[in-house]
């Protein structure tokens, strides 16, 4: 599925959000990005867009890793970098975010971007996340969710269920991708569930914000 909508996934990402998620992506990296030499895994990195403002934000002594199992998605990473002039301080490889092809302790940072509501088995990548993190370290996922405001919840429904589809078909040919993505948010856990699923995977000071009315939440969590 990711694969058949990866040469518009940007462009419709930026459209459907009307550029919101640019925003959203600023406010992770405050908690991402510290200011020194650091080993960055963005997992399910997509086509980029994520892995490209961690590694513009942390300068060129920071090594980020993205992962995705899409080759398609994937494929559109290190032109965007180039442009950017950061394709040098991105690697790219492709693996399953249930089973980290890396060290124990080896990333000083882990961060998802609207990714691991695809996960089929989130308590197990939540695992890894853990696993591959150093002491001190953080994952920082961002994830789209649906408001609390019972009228806001309705416009929300009417445009995920109806209008997003609509034109999320037209531009990328794929209607069932997008009639997807609003099934994938209203089924991610709600916000106080999946904090308790990062500590039972056992992460410390577990903390959420919620953004534009809560369309997006960002989940962070310590080893």
């Amino acid at each position: 599925m990711f694969d058949s909508v990866a040469p518009s996934y940007d462009r419709l990402n930026h459209l459907m959000s009307f550029g919101v998620d640019r925003s959203w992506r600023r406010k992770a990296l405050r908690e991402i990005v510290d200011g020194s030499q650091q080993r960055i895994l963005d997992v399910a990195c997509g086509t980029g867009d994520s892995t490209i403002a961690i590694a513009l934000a942390a300068g060129s002594g920071t090594r980020v890793t993205g992962i995705d199992i899409s080759d398609k998605m994937m494929s559109y990473v290190m032109e965007k970098a180039s442009h950017e002039g950061v394709h040098d301080r991105i690697k790219l490889l492709k693996a399953d975010a249930e089973a980290l092809p890396f060290q124990d302790g080896h990333f000083h940072r882990v961060t998802c971007a609207f990714g691991i509501r695809n996960f089929e088995h989130k308590d197990i990548a939540l695992q890894e996340f853990l696993r591959v993190l150093a002491p001190g370290g953080k994952a920082v996922i961002l994830e789209l969710s649906v408001p609390d405001n019972k009228r806001l919840r309705r416009l929300y429904d009417m445009y995920f269920m109806h209008i997003l589809p609509f034109v999320g078909g037209k531009i990328s040919g794929n209607r069932e991708a997008y009639k997807y993505l609003p099934a994938s948010v209203h089924a991610f856990p709600a916000p106080d569930v999946f904090c308790e699923m990062m500590r039972t995977a056992g992460f410390t000071n577990v903390s959420f914000r919620t953004f534009t009315f809560g369309l997006c939440r960002m989940y962070v969590g310590e080893r």
